[in-house]
Order: structure tokens, then C-alpha cells, then sequence
């Protein structure tokens, strides 16, 4: 984003209370540490951090702008003192409408394609494939961490530049009209479902309803763009029939355009298919542990070949991909033990994806699933954990530890159906399951650790890294 301050000030409705008009902001952050000379400083107020305290230390990081929602004189103060002259501020209603008003002007100005990614699963882990996949290619500008949401999507887009080759934004919903709004502000010329699952049922009540609200992406998507669905879930027909844009669908199944046949896993969890689509086919290794991603790695080789590239660049930006953070993350600890950090989030799609995994891991040690509670259930929330501990005692794993009061029911589901009481081990809290990690990992065991981001769970994981003494 490069703009004069006459020009911010108009499109967020905002007032100059200090500083030129003529001054030009050239980027913007919403988190001090993160301001680059030249910037816009946009300070949110709340209730644990303001970011007005953080208006002196923007300005020693070289911001040019400052965006306020007060005006009071301590704070034009600090702005007066500082070592940068020139400094502009301009105060505004609303912090947040003003960073979306910015992103929305800043979108209209972009040529490139905008790629927008929901579903109940996957949506990072595909995402992070697509990034790769058109990096072979194109310049990206992609969703980093979890910037999907009201603040995270706009921010995305402002980080698009001239060289910019695609924007690919990934979206979150937390209920009905959020993805539509979303759209309204990243204009999306493409977008793609991973699946429809039974997160956030706690607050849509139904799956149709979690459906619907995921449509909020298909019926975004212009007539001259794109829709990318799930060809083996069960809701996407119903999808399909509210798109304008033409459909793709991709798979593992018959019948869909862009689908992974032939899919088998080493002994570290990759999975290498044969990808076969109307261009032809290539033989693809996933760089991401779990049969299930071939779902997300048929989606992004389905979205990069739409977009021109070849069968060989797409097999190659999957081979190559990185993944964020707590998403199947394997890594192996100095004591030797192999670590699967999947603790980001969890639904009982994503929760057997992930056991279903460590099962295909070789070990010379054990298996040891460590799972936590998952959120926003609602009333299916019992049974959902009940029958995810059916599905651990199925696959034969050695050890299973959970942590919290819903995960609890995960440890008598698998005592239902046999597995034996002295492997399972509920735990209430995050301190009491790495103590009992601390006293039951060994070399040569494989750990896969997951749960709903409230639990906390990557605490365990540097419990395994650190062990207490």
C-alpha cells in the first residue's frame, strides 16, 4: 500500500491531526514491532494491549503515518517529540473499518488473480501447498500465521505490491455472513472448499448450516473466475449449484477433474500419488506427512494448473512446500524422539486424519498419541470424543494420553473397545500429561500431539523438546 496521507484520510473517513496531507504512508502494521520506514501505524485500542502505548516505539521504527482513534494531547505529544519529522496523524472512528477500507481500496487497484481458501479442514495445509505450488511461477503474497480473519484477510491484501503475481487468502468463519464479507473486501477471482465438517457446530447448529456459510466463498466468485470443491465430499454438489463460475473438482475419487490415484506412504507418513488431470499426469510426493493431504495437494496442483502452470512445475512446488507452524510439524527431538505437532486445531475429520497418519509413521520405539480437547461441538461434542476414542483403539497405537475434561471421553471410548486401561491415560491438564510424557517418551517413539488451539497443547510439545527434570 503507497498512498498519500490526503488520500488515507478519505477513504477511512479519517481527520488529520497532525502532520501534511502531502506525506505518503508506503505500507502499513498493525503491531509496532512489525513497521518497516516509511509505514502507516494503525493503533488498535483493547483491553490487554492499546496500541497507542506503542506509538512512540512505531516511530522509532521509521512509521510515517499514525492512525488514532483518540486524540488527546499526551498522545499528539509523543508524536511531537519524535526524532522523525513530519510525522502525519490522522484519528478515526473505527480502527478495524479503517484497515478494511484500505485493503478494499488497495484490492481495486490489483491486477492480479486473488485466490480465496475456507473449509472446515485444511485450509492452512493447502494454502501453504498452493503458496508453493505458484511460487514456481509467480510472485505470491499469501495469508501468514493466522491472518484469516476480519483483520488478517485485509492485511493480507495490503501486502500486495506491483510484482505482485497472485494473492492467495485463506478465510475463516465463525458464523453466517463472515466469509461474505471477506469476499466484499479480496474480490476473489478464484475460490476453493477444502471440505464441510462439524467445526463451529457449536454455533451454526447443523452441518447444512456450516455448509451454507462455507457457499458464502462459491457465490463470491465472479462468472469469469473459478470454484475449486471437493469431488469426495458429501456436501459439494449442493455447493456447486449455488456457484456463477465454472467448477473444478478434485479428488482422490472417479469422476472429478484433478484427482491423486495410486496414493501410497513411506515410512515417514509422505504420500506420493499419481496426479491426473486433462492437461495429463505426473507422479507427485507430498513434502507434508498424511494420506489426506493428496486432498490438499490435489486442490492446489487443481488451482495452479487453472492458472497456467505445467504438470512439472505443480509436482515440484508440492514436493517443496513448508507448512505453518503446529500443522504436522515432524521434527525430532535431541533425546531421539520423533515429534508430529499438529496442535494448532482439531475437528474429528482433521483429529483422524492425524492418528490415521501416525499409524503410517514407522517406529522403532511406539506410537503415542497425546489429544486434547475439541471445541465448538456443541451437542455432539461427547460423542464426537467417544468415537475418535473408538478410532485410536482400532489402530492399534501403543500409547494414548489425553488432556482436558472433553478429551476425557476419547480415553473411554478406546477402553469401550478394548484398548488396555494401563495405555490410556486421561490427564486434566497440560502440566499433568507432560509429566506423564516425562516419565513414558523414549528414543525411538513416535509422539503425535493435537487438539483445539485452547488447549494449548504445544506446551507439551516443548515438554517433550525440554524435558521437566
Amino acid at each position: 500500500m503507497t498512498m498519500p496521507v490526503s488520500e488515507l484520510a478519505a477513504i477511512t473517513g479519517g481527520e488529520l491531526l497532525l502532520g501534511q496531507e502531502s506525506s505518503f504512508a508506503n505500507g502499513l502494521a498493525v503491531d509496532s514491532r512489525e513497521v518497516e520506514p516509511g509505514a502507516a501505524f494503525v493503533a488498535f485500542p483493547g483491553e490487554h494491549a492499546d496500541g497507542h502505548d506503542f506509538i512512540g516505539a512505531a516511530l522509532d521504527r521509521g512509521a510515517r503515518v499514525v492512525v488514532v482513534t483518540r486524540d488527546d494531547e499526551e498522545l499528539l505529544d509523543i508524536v511531537r517529540g519524535s526524532r522523525h519529522h513530519g510525522v502525519a496523524v490522522v484519528k478515526v472512528a473505527d480502527a478495524l473499518a479503517a484497515v478494511q477500507a484500505l485493503a478494499a481500496h488497495h484490492r481495486r487497484r490489483l491486477s492480479c488473480p486473488v485466490v480465496a481458501i475456507t473449509g472446515s479442514s485444511g485450509k492452512t495445509t493447502t494454502k501453504d501447498l498452493l503458496r508453493s505450488v505458484l511460487a514456481t511461477r509467480f510472485d505470491v503474497v499469501a495469508t501468514e500465521g493466522n491472518r484469516n480473519t476480519e483483520l488478517g484477510v485485509p492485511l493480507t491484501l495490503l501486502n500486495a505490491g506491483p510484482s505482485c503475481g497472485v494473492v492467495v487468502v485463506e478465510i475463516a468463519m465463525r458464523g453466517v455472513g463472515q466469509i461474505a464479507s471477506l469476499c466484499e473486501i479480496a474480490r476473489p477471482t478464484a475460490g476453493l472448499v477444502t471440505n464441510v465438517g462439524q467445526t463451529h457446530i457449536e454455533l451454526l447448529g447443523s452441518e447444512r448450516a456450516i455448509a451454507a456459510a462455507k457457499g458464502e466463498l462459491v457465490r463470491a466468485v465472479p462468472v469469469e473466475g473459478r470454484v475449486f470443491l471437493n469431488g469426495d465430499d458429501a456436501w459439494s454438489r449442493m455447493l456447486s449449484e449455488t456457484a456463477v463460475a465454472p467448477v473444478t473438482y478434485y479428488g482422490t475419487g472417479e469422476g472429478v477433474d484433478v484427482r491423486a490415484r495410486d496414493l501410497t506412504v513411506d515410512d515417514d507418513g509422505h504420500p506420493t500419488f499419481t496426479l491426473v488431470a486433462p492437461e495429463g499426469s505426473v507422479t507427485v510426493t507430498l513434502s507434508v506427512p498424511g494420506r489426506h493431504n493428496a486432498y490438499n495437494g490435489s486442490a492446489a496442483a487443481a488451482v495452479g494448473l487453472y492458472l497456467g502452470l505445467s504438470l512439472e512445475e505443480v509436482a515440484r512446488g508440492l514436493a517443496e512446500a513448508r507448512m505453518s507452524a503446529m500443522r504436522m510439524e515432524v521434527f525430532e527431538s535431541a533425546s531421539g524422539v520423533t515429534v508430529v505437532n499438529d496442535a494448532y486445531n482439531a475437528n474429528p475429520t482433521s483429529m483422524r486424519a492425524a492418528l490415521r497418519t501416525l499409524a503410517d509413521i514407522a517406529a522403532e520405539g511406539r506410537r503415542i498419541a497425546v489429544l486434547g480437547d475439541m471445541a465448538e461441538l456443541g451437542s455432539l461434542s461427547e460423542l464426537a470424543h467417544f468415537r475418535l476414542g473408538e478410532y485410536v483403539a482400532s489402530l492399534n497405537l501403543d500409547v494414548l494420553v489425553t488432556v482436558g475434561k472433553c478429551a476425557a471421553r476419547i480415553a473411554e471410548g478406546a477402553r469401550a473397545v478394548g484398548m488396555p486401561a494401563d495405555v490410556v491415560r486421561p490427564c486434566g491438564t497440560v502440566e499433568e500429561a507432560s509429566e506423564v510424557l516425562d516419565d513414558t517418551v523414549g528414543s525411538g517413539d513416535v509422539v503425535l500431539v493435537k487438539a483445539s488451539r485452547v488447549v494449548g497443547l504445544e506446551r507439551v510439545v516443548e515438554g517433550i523438546i525440554k524435558p521437566h527434570v
